[in-house]
């Protein structure tokens, strides 16, 4: 048996400040602490031998045909997996206490409840974290039977467990066996936190209930304030609160997924770290957090934005295409040779070189945030942060760059950094405008059009009828479905129309979006990859938008098919329908959001059901 579950075979818990995976085998396979961008606690998902995991299941050994089903409490983030057997039902139940604190935290909990609904029903924990990446080793204190903690040179595992869980060591691990009968249950708390803190109270049934009830209350409390109230209302809700798992409440940055080297291609190179902040996250997620209802994230990752451009000064180079998730630039890569990759996809890769790649779209999408909330453009502080950066564009805005993929097969002059730079004049000409701001408006408004001219005549094939990847060719990319949203032109252009028709002969199967063909516009990497969830929500709205209902809408449906068991998608869909890429990636689930705005909008314009 292959002992990698599926990507797709999990459901995500987090208290705002880290997440974890949890899998349908009741493992917890996947858990970086004290952030998001920490070294792993838990990474057998990368490998399943030198990784470390948590497993709470029923105990295979005694009960081997359970079927498993998995699901969130509607609603919430809390995991719970269930476990059918001819002994009985059993359940266990994963989540983690949100963190509000504008301070980060060094201590952060999982909260595991193992509980039998009918029959009597074994099972079976065990324990083996593997610390920085599976590098520091540790070693096991046994306080007492209810108690062990294993301590590396950085951090501790505290894991206590209620009355009827008896903890017993193996090696520097800790296992352990347990029978519950109908209505009992029993508590798992896994605490990460500085070696020698003080642990906490052993878990009680009554402050296992009380966690779980707050944690609860918060998710009805935060997913109330949604203003969605359209024909998708279950998946937009999800989307959401998958989004919210992905903040980083310290300081507002989304993270673009919660793991690192989950592959493009099983057994491919294509295994990246996404365990940070893109600025160009920013131009989708503050539009969509807005649109939902949720200012307060919106602005938050807005002011986080604002802060980078500051940083960057005058010169605009220094704006980097993605940092930490407190602002830290440094996102050094470096390759994990001790592991070998999910189902053998090596190498595994942590931190991200692209940070270093000159990328011109993110000019624009940093403009596009900005503009998200004009109300707040005239805070003096951010405008001026705003002008520098649009004044040193207008010296720099016609270079090869890398372009929005992050390929690494050289700089081209690609049509979509070009869309991007025109976003960032066209945006900073109608702030200033509307807010009387100090801006060299005669100036911006002729680089504007500059764009404009050059993207028409140098981006247009008239070969294709469509705007190609770059000047240099006649491929086609997913990127410049965003050319309407952005108002480059109308949705119903003759010119737009054409360029989708050519991008459903060359990029679309079945509804499902690449985002170029590799073998037509090389970028450097071996392999191939699947279709980007990201880019078919875009063509989804794309089509609605360009009058094409019925077709967005089947599209659509289709691809919510897509979705694993509890509505979460990775980056990318593979030959087999399989979830591929990094896991659940935030850029899939905006996108989502905002292609069921579009649908809702376009069918209650017709007066669909």
């Amino acid at each position: 048996m292959n002992p990698y579950p599926p990507i797709a075979e999990h459901g995500v818990i987090g208290d705002l400040q880290t997440a974890a995976l949890v899998s349908t085998a009741g493992d917890i396979d996947w858990w970086c602490t004290p952030r998001f961008d920490s070294p792993s606690l838990f990474a057998s998902l990368l490998d399943h031998a030198k990784g470390g995991r948590c497993r709470l299941a029923v105990d295979r050994d005694a009960v081997p045909d359970a079927q498993v089903k998995q699901l969130y409490l509607a609603g919430t983030a809390i995991v719970v997996t269930r476990f059918l057997a001819p002994q009985g039902v059993a359940e266990v139940v994963d989540f983690m206490l949100p963190d509000t604190s504008p301070t980060p935290s060094d201590r952060h909990r999982i909260i595991r409840t193992a509980r039998v609904v009918r029959g009597r029903v074994p099972f079976r924990l065990e324990c083996r974290p593997r610390f920085d990446y599976g590098r520091a080793a540790h070693r096991l204190t046994m306080p007492d039977e209810r108690c062990a903690v294993l301590q590396a040179p950085d951090q501790e595992l505290c894991v206590q467990a209620s009355d009827l869980v008896v903890l017993h060591p193996d090696g520097s691990d800790v296992t352990a066996g347990f029978t519950l009968d109908a209505g009992e249950m029993a508590t798992v708390l896994l605490t990460a936190q500085s070696p020698g803190a003080t642990p906490s109270a052993p878990p009680g049934d009554a402050d296992t209930i009380a966690d779980f009830d707050a944690c609860r209350r918060f998710w009805y409390e935060w997913i109330k304030s949604s203003n969605y109230q359209g024909r998708w209302r279950q998946m937009v809700d999800r989307s959401a609160i998958t989004l919210k798992l992905l903040s980083y409440h310290p300081t507002g940055a989304l993270i673009a997924a919660a793991t690192m080297g989950l592959p493009e291609q099983v057994g491919g190179e294509r295994n990246w770290d996404y365990r940070y902040t893109w600025i160009r996250d920013a131009s989708l997620s503050v539009h969509t957090l807005i649109g939902l209802g949720f200012r307060d994230e919106a602005l938050a990752f807005r002011r986080w934005v604002r802060d980078r451009v500051e940083a960057a000064g005058a010169e605009g180079e220094r704006l980097q295409i993605m940092y930490r998730i407190d602002g830290d630039p440094h996102l050094t890569e470096e390759t994990l040779t001790q592991w070998e990759g999910y189902r053998g996809s090596f190498p595994v890769r942590a931190g991200n070189a692209a940070s270093d790649q000159l990328q011109l779209d993110i000019y624009g999408e940093a403009a596009y945030a900005f503009a998200a909330d004009e109300s707040d453009m005239g805070a003096l502080r951010g405008w001026e942060a705003f002008r520098r950066l649009v004044d040193w564009l207008t010296e720099h805005w016609d270079r090869p760059d890398e372009g929005i993929w992050e390929t690494r097969g050289g700089r081209q002059d690609f049509t979509y950094s070009r869309l991007m730079c025109w976003v960032a004049f066209d945006r900073a000409v109608r702030v200033a405008r509307k807010f009387a701001r100090p801006a060299d408006l005669e100036r911006w408004s002729s680089v504007r059009d500059d764009i404009l001219r050059q993207i028409v005549q140098r981006g247009w094939s008239p070969k294709r009828e469509a705007f190609t990847q770059h000047y240099a060719t006649d491929v086609l990319d997913a990127s410049l479905l965003l050319m309407p949203k952005v108002g480059f032109l109308s949705p119903t252009d003759p010119a737009w129309l054409s360029t989708l028709d050519a991008m459903d002969q060359e990029l679309v199967q079945d509804s499902l979006v690449y985002r170029y063909d590799p073998a037509a516009s090389p970028d450097g990497l071996r392999g191939s990859e699947g279709t980007f969830n990201l880019c078919t929500f875009l063509y989804v709205e794309a089509l609605a938008r360009a009058g094409r209902v019925d077709h967005a809408r089947y599209a659509f449906d289709k691809m919510l098919t897509y979705a694993n068991h509890v509505g979460l998608f990775a980056e990318e869909i593979g030959p087999s329908g399989e979830q591929l890429g990094n896991f659940p990636q935030a850029f899939t689930h905006l996108a989502l959001i905002d292609a069921a705005f579009a649908l809702d909008e376009e069918l209650d314009r017709q007066g669909a059901a």
